[in-house]
């Protein structure tokens, strides 16, 4: 993938990020046979989230044939979960199978765009200074590109290493050093038990503990993966049974959360046989209700916690020092090493971007009680500009590859209603957009994700800007085609 220098004639689709969403875009739009796009990419290769999160043990928790683009099967997944390595490199295999290199820009970081209302174009401007004008923008960054940081006092005093999850130190050598670990959420599973067995001392200070589930996880026997090279169909099935499982928990999360209770009883069990220590297992008992924060799957992280290497740190943290890490009773807990397990800014969508629409409204400012979008994608006063994975479309359940497809089509079906009827611009209804958004809190207010925990999904003032209160199958039904009345389409 070069850096060549764009012609200057405006793109007909630009798309920021290279994940799941701006890859399968892409690939869409050439099948619609639109070639008139680019991809930039502010990393210097693909991937997204799975090209940063690769700390040891790092892997999806959604099913392999699941977590794949229905439109560019792979029957050899080697597990039934696949591990992150995997997963990038299906995404690279993807790019060659649809041949996408020469549309890619590598190391192009956007720092801002303007909608340009006389030439209804947006002007896209980079790190470098160069600007590129395209008539219609998308966001393909996602919910989990930008990584969180503690906020504790003294963190920059710290004389030891100290490095986020989402970017881990492979040259550093954590054979017997003192780790101490910041945060319990879905990376800390992942990269704990990885790490245990090589360290002097690990410390993991919870804030609070997560629902941890066992992990049906396994090998693809290669019989199974002969099978489903040469029956294509029977891998279809497969997906399909699993998507139905999976849809089916929307139950307990959305519609019905007292069945929530039901699936505690696995947790409980899958704790005990684990954590034979009795003073741990309360440590690892959540105070709030199953389902309020993401739930989590994992065989080997009550394991690694029974070892006599770990201690768990639940008295909240004071401050570090120089040496380590002081908890609010005063104890210092020596550690030569700090890693972050503290996940992602995910409520702040297009960060650190600027985006300005139409009258110098600023993103920012239209956000500034929580971030909201029509459907997800398209904000009021933003004409041209559709977001992939925005607000209100994460899951608690199901796969986000389903969601990211269902976007797929609705975007599609603009762009090409900004060609076929000749329109130089389609901006979302403000009405519209509220009468939406009210409907998507409403759903949430109902939700496992409203009784009595603070999340990642949720913003300061409790709005919950990330999860999607229903189906996928409702999102698909609602997405299959732009109403174009839901907009202001001008020609």
């Amino acid at each position: 993938m070069t850096n060549s220098s764009p012609a200057q004639a405006p793109v007909r689709v630009l798309i920021i990020g290279s994940g799941f969403a701006g890859l399968g875009l892409a690939i869409q739009l050439q099948e619609r046979g639109i070639d008139d796009f680019l991809i930039l990419e502010k990393g210097t290769e693909i991937g997204g989230t799975w090209r940063d999160n690769s700390y040891p043990g790092s892997a999806c928790d959604v099913p392999s044939h699941l977590y794949s683009f229905s439109f560019a099967p792979k029957p050899d997944w080697t597990r039934k979960y696949a591990p992150q390595a995997e997963i990038h490199a299906y995404m690279h295999d993807c790019v060659t199978r649809y041949q996408l290199r020469p549309r890619i820009r590598l190391g192009c970081e956007v720092r801002s765009a303007r909608f340009d209302e006389a030439r209804a174009l947006w002007q896209v401007t980079l790190a470098s200074g160069e600007t590129l004008d395209a008539q219609v923008l998308i966001s393909a960054c996602g919910q989990l590109n930008q990584p969180a940081y503690p906020n504790i006092a003294g963190l920059e005093r710290f004389q030891g290493e100290a490095f986020h999850s989402a970017r881990w130190r492979h040259d550093l050598d954590l054979s017997g050093k003192r780790v101490g670990v910041i945060g319990t959420g879905a990376s800390a599973i992942q990269f704990v038990p990885q790490i245990q067995p090589q360290v002097a001392q690990l410390t993991l200070f919870q804030r609070s503990p997560a629902y941890v589930l066992a992990k049906p996880d396994r090998p693809y026997r290669p019989w199974e993966q002969a099978v489903m090279r040469a029956v294509p169909w029977l891998q279809r099935v497969d997906r399909l049974l699993k998507y139905i499982q999976h849809e089916a928990r929307a139950l307990a999360f959305v519609h019905a959360p007292w069945l929530m209770p039901l699936f505690r009883r696995e947790f409980v069990n899958h704790l005990n046989r684990h954590m034979p220590d009795a003073q741990k297992r309360a440590q690892l008992v959540p105070d709030y209700p199953m389902g309020c924060k993401r739930i989590l799957i994992s065989n080997d992280y009550y394991p690694a916690l029974a070892q006599a290497n770990v201690a768990i740190v639940s008295s909240a943290i004071a401050e570090v020092n120089e040496r380590g890490v002081v908890d609010r009773e005063g104890r210092e807990h020596p550690c030569d090493v700090l890693i972050y397990g503290t996940g992602f800014a995910a409520t702040d969508f297009l960060a650190p971007m600027q985006i300005t629409g139409r009258g110098g409204l600023d993103l920012n400012e239209a956000w500034k009680e929580g971030a909201e979008a029509y459907k997800g994608i398209s904000v009021s006063g933003f004409p041209n500009l559709f977001i992939l994975y925005g607000p209100n479309t994460n899951l608690g359940h199901n796969s986000i590859i389903y969601m990211l497809e269902s976007q797929f089509s609705y975007v599609l079906g603009c762009i090409e209603a900004l060609q076929t009827r000749g329109l130089r611009y389609m901006d979302v209804k403000a009405e519209v957009q509220q009468r939406y958004n009210q409907m998507i809190q409403a759903g949430n207010r109902g939700s496992i994700w409203e009784h009595g925990c603070d999340s990642w999904y949720k913003i300061a003032s409790g709005k919950n800007t990330n999860n999607w209160p229903g189906f996928t199958l409702t999102y698909r039904y609602q997405t299959r085609a732009p109403e174009l009345t839901d907009y202001d389409c001008v020609r």
